[in-house]
């Protein structure tokens, strides 16, 4: 049995998982998905105060609480900024990062960092409007029809307070570490893409394609259980 902790994107919960969950479970493994705060179902601790590092320490807490070991750390989109600080804290607790279609950030960075300015500038526009990111239409994911729907329902604004916040951590110590990163293809998500190009240029990646959109956990969640059973079997 491993550990296998969810951490979900922007403007998602632990919801989202909830056709991946039973599958892993179905294995006999221990599954443990994080919701962060001011998201999903704690929607109601929304807060403008709300920062990356208060991320992180939902995910530490979560996985302290459930002492987890050699647990396979799962980040999705924004979250790879969230796993990644958490793993630098959590020491053998983590045995393997896998970045689902996630930013992966080097030391200093920030969730904003890769995005291309026209992206930056909306989105700070968007903050300085209403004192959060608004959920974009789950249409951009790739997702059409009920898949979509179900989406756009549960999708909540996301805390403004972790755009531009920087991510200081261990590189030499986050390198040492398995890390996957599966890339979504079909159709790739534009501000995926440096990250992208990154794990490509990068040594230590194992890197596996997925030919369906941002969200797999709601359009290919086989697929992607499958991703995760291999690398909780090694």
């Amino acid at each position: 049995m491993t550990d296998i902790v969810l951490v979900h994107g922007a403007w998602h919960g632990a919801w989202c998982w909830r056709r991946v969950v039973p599958r892993l479970w179905a294995a006999g493994h221990r599954v443990v998905p994080v919701t962060l705060t001011g998201v999903g179902e704690r929607a109601h601790q929304f807060s403008p105060h709300i920062r990356l590092a208060d991320h992180v320490e939902d995910v530490v807490a979560a996985m302290r609480a459930e002492e987890c070991r050699g647990a396979v750390l799962v980040g999705h989109s924004y979250a790879g900024m969230v796993v990644t600080g958490a793993a630098d804290r959590l020491g053998d607790a983590v045995g393997a990062l896998v970045y689902v279609d996630g930013v992966v950030p080097s030391p200093g960075e920030c969730w904003s960092t890769g995005n291309p300015p026209q992206v930056q500038a909306d989105r700070r526009a968007a903050i300085a409007a209403t004192g959060a990111l608004p959920p974009p239409p789950a249409a951009v994911f790739g997702l059409t029809g009920a898949d979509a729907d179900w989406v756009d329902r549960r999708q909540t604004p996301q805390p403004a307070g972790v755009y531009d916040d920087p991510l200081t951590f261990d590189g030499d110590g986050w390198a040492a570490r398995p890390r996957t990163f599966v890339d979504c293809t079909a159709p790739p998500l534009p501000t995926i893409d440096p990250s992208r190009a990154r794990v490509r240029a990068e040594p230590g990646w194992e890197i596996v394609e997925l030919a369906t959109g941002h969200d797999p956990m709601v359009s290919a969640p086989g697929e992607l259980a499958d991703v995760l059973l291999r690398i909780a079997a090694r």
